[in-house]
């Protein structure tokens, strides 16, 4: 898997507890990105949560004022491990110009890194979703 730092939403980010938002937020412009593929994966063992919720944000503006949820989806702490990837193999359509992802936690956060960014191929085909 190749990944782009220019492309990066975050880079082994140390997840803590509650909600906290990606390193990067990226500016896409105001495109169709969709066919990018993308990778969320925690690099490190999560311990004392009791799940962790990923969502893909858009916004018009950097502020992230006005953001909308274009996808989400969460893992139990039993699948947080490292080298466990969330279930998103292309950024969600509906990009409004900037997107970034948001961590939200349930339970107490002792441990647990993500990674994520558009990468260069995931062997799967747009059609294939």
């Amino acid at each position: 898997m190749l990944l782009d730092t220019q492309n990066l939403f975050c880079e082994n980010q140390e997840i803590t507890s509650g909600t906290i938002y990606s390193q990067n937020i990226i500016n896409f412009g105001k495109n169709d990105v969709s066919f990018a593929p993308v990778v969320v994966q925690a690099v490190e063992d999560f311990s004392g949560l009791t799940n962790l919720k990923v969502a893909f944000e858009t916004s018009e503006s950097s502020d992230f004022s006005e953001a909308i949820v274009l996808a989400e989806s969460s893992l139990s702490l039993s699948e947080l491990k490292a080298g466990s990837t969330f279930p998103f193999s292309f950024l969600p359509k509906g990009n409004k110009g900037y997107m970034r992802l948001k961590f939200t936690i349930d339970g107490v956060e002792e441990t647990g890194k993500i990674t994520s960014g558009v990468v260069a191929g995931n062997g799967l085909s747009i059609n294939e979703i």
